[in-house]
């Protein structure tokens, strides 16, 4: 039988050899038929860029920096870069191996032991050697493929964590810029409300000179205009920590924002449609649980493979000669080849061992896949509620704020006309203050309500927002999960 015709028969043998170990299916989900409270009217807006809808250019602008910059999104691309070489590196066994050796040395033998045969040997004498080896492992009981079929399915995992990561982050810069601008309406209005108390604090004072009103009057009015005043340098605050907050999410060092469109100028995006079903497919989350479960999977399969002997190939061509200028010359030529087969008898529990901990990190991995499930139609289902409740209150919090205005005006009326005391006008005042910084900031919490919504249910914005970073080395090519 020809070399040729060996070679052709451990490919097929290669090729046609089994995998031990379970092979992968879907586990079976229980999902809800539909989202409790979601809206009636929802829009195909899954896999649109949903932030450029606020119709605000700067949002736009900060989410383009923070996808491109941001530098959680680049540990996540390094972690993916990291996971496709572990994939090249696991796969290399599948191929033979070729190494090359060389040696020069001068040697001199003990003349006491008769290694020289009794002066027939040169000694001391010199050896050259140079040569090329190859090795190659046949994977008939798939132990290398499994491992292969791990390492590609923890490389999307990886990939689907850098996702995920990209998801948050314009999630997140949406949301925190959308709770930006009604911190300003609120400081808007404090310093609106702070200027008319102001005012009012100073015809009182006037008015007290020439014994008008009384002095109780003018505490009270003093009262009214420390209550804004204190409210400002706490919303100032809280804007400063905000745009800090967005400037490391756009990787800046921490400073001003620069602003848009105000809330109420704002558009607001539609909800998306989707079934709960769907989120198995557009959760980045779950994509990575689902291929962590397929690692853990193929890994029962490689270390199964242990219990199964070691095929090996193995060769060497060289050359060696006790002179350099004879070492290229056709007597110096030296070969071999062989094959081995090694198999465990006896591990005391090692291969078992290993078996075990493949098949509970297995369980484990199902259960962590359940999970994320369970928590994704969680986090829509609070998702939508909190937009729905977030509009009721807003509704609400607007008609309290009309009915508390008239409620000012008249009492000021009734005061002025000496029918109530100031501090009729004063219980009416401090009670429109608040209703309207509360306003503000329920408008603010109901458009980034709809950021969350979109975060909580993926899709394939996703996809447009990950165009926008430059997608890392090795992942539009990564292998596919070998099918067995």
């Amino acid at each position: 039988m020809s070399k040729r015709s060996v070679l052709l028969i451990v490919a097929a043998m290669c090729l046609s050899g089994c995998m031990v170990g379970p092979d992968y299916e879907r586990p079976k989900v229980e999902a809800p038929d539909a989202f409790r409270f979601e809206p009636r009217e929802t829009a195909q807006t899954a896999d649109t860029q949903w932030w450029t809808q606020y119709g605000d250019p700067v949002l736009d602008a900060l989410i383009a920096e923070g996808l491109a910059h941001n530098r959680n999104v680049k540990i996540a691309a390094a972690n993916v870069e990291a996971a496709a070489a572990i994939v090249t590196q696991v796969r290399a066994p599948m191929f033979p191996q070729v190494g090359y050796a060389g040696l020069g040395e001068r040697v001199r033998l003990s003349e006491s032991d008769g290694s020289t045969a009794g002066g027939l040997v040169r000694n001391p004498r010199n050896v050259f050697q140079a040569g090329l080896s190859a090795s190659w492992e046949i994977d008939f009981w798939g132990r290398i493929r499994r491992q292969t079929e791990a390492a590609q399915a923890n490389l999307l995992a990886t990939d689907e964590a850098r996702h995920a990561v990209i998801l948050s982050l314009v999630a997140d810069i949406a949301s925190d810029y959308l709770l930006l601008r009604g911190l300003d309406e609120q400081l808007e209005v404090s310093h609106k409300t702070q200027q008319t108390y102001a005012e009012s604090l100073r015809l009182f004072n006037l008015q007290f000179q020439y014994g008008q009103v009384s002095q109780m009057t003018v505490a009270q009015a003093q009262s009214q205009y420390q209550t804004a005043a204190s409210q400002i340098p706490l919303i100032e605050q809280q804007i400063a920590q905000l745009e800090n907050a967005i400037c490391v999410l756009v990787g800046r060092n921490p400073g001003p924002i620069e602003r848009g469109k105000s809330i109420v100028e704002l558009s607001l995006p539609g909800i998306p449609a989707g079934l709960p079903s769907d989120l198995l497919e557009r959760r980045p989350d779950i994509a990575q649980s689902e291929q962590q479960l397929i690692a853990a999977n193929a890994q029962i399969g490689a270390a199964k493979a242990l219990y199964f002997p070691t095929i090996s190939l193995t060769g060497a061509l060289g050359l060696a000669s006790a002179e350099l200028s004879d070492l290229f010359k056709g007597p110096s030529r030296t070969w071999s080849f062989a094959g081995s087969l090694v198999g465990p008898i006896f591990t005391a529990g090692s291969i078992s061992g290993q078996v075990a901990q493949a098949e509970a990190s297995q369980r484990a991995a199902l259960l962590g896949y359940e999970q994320s499930i369970q928590s994704a139609f969680g986090d829509v289902a609070n998702a939508l509620i909190a937009r729905q409740k977030l509009l009721e209150q807003g509704d609400a919090q607007e008609q309290l704020v009309l009915a508390l205005r008239n409620y000012s005006k008249l009492a000021h009326l009734q005061y002025d006309g000496g029918y109530a005391p100031y501090s009729t006008v004063l219980q009416a005042e401090q009670q429109l203050f608040p209703a309207e910084l509360s306003l503000a900031a329920t408008r603010a919490s109901s458009a980034a309500a709809i950021a969350g919504i979109f975060k909580s249910m993926g899709g394939g914005w996703i996809t447009k927002a990950d165009a926008m970073t430059g997608a890392p080395p090795g992942t539009e090519q990564a292998p596919p999960t070998p099918k067995t």
